[in-house]
């Protein structure tokens, strides 16, 4: 028998702990260089504003909602087509507001939402 070489192998148990001991080594150092990377990178950003940098509030304190109604707009009963830039109100014609404010309810006898409750029109 030759017991030369069994003294300068490795043992099975030392190889099988230190692969996962390498790759944890490996996968350890991929993270701190990531890490060093992130830092480069937000070390180029520029600076977050100051807040004297932020928008404020106008003199005459917050906006508040306007809800008002707004005068319909007829569609053609010719047979024709309004197209997105004819309609009136977007930007280009302005509407006029409603002399009726009170907004438009459902009639009594007409469904409800979905979800209400309500059994709907019979």
């Amino acid at each position: 028998m030759d017991t030369f070489g069994r003294g300068l192998a490795i043992p099975h148990e030392v190889a099988a702990g230190a692969i996962p001991f390498a790759m944890g080594v490996v996968i350890a150092s991929m993270l701190i260089v990531a890490v060093w990377l992130g830092m480069r990178v937000r070390a180029r950003e520029p600076e977050p504003p100051r807040p004297e940098d932020q928008p404020h509030l106008p003199e005459s304190g917050p906006v508040h909602e306007i809800r008002e109604m707004r005068e319909l707009e007829e569609m053609p009963h010719d047979g024709g087509v309004l197209l997105p830039h004819e309609l009136r109100g977007f930007g280009n014609i302005r509407s006029h507001r409603a002399k009726d404010q009170t907004p438009p309810r459902w009639s009594p006898n007409s469904s409800g939402g979905f979800g209400s409750g309500s059994p709907g029109h019979h």
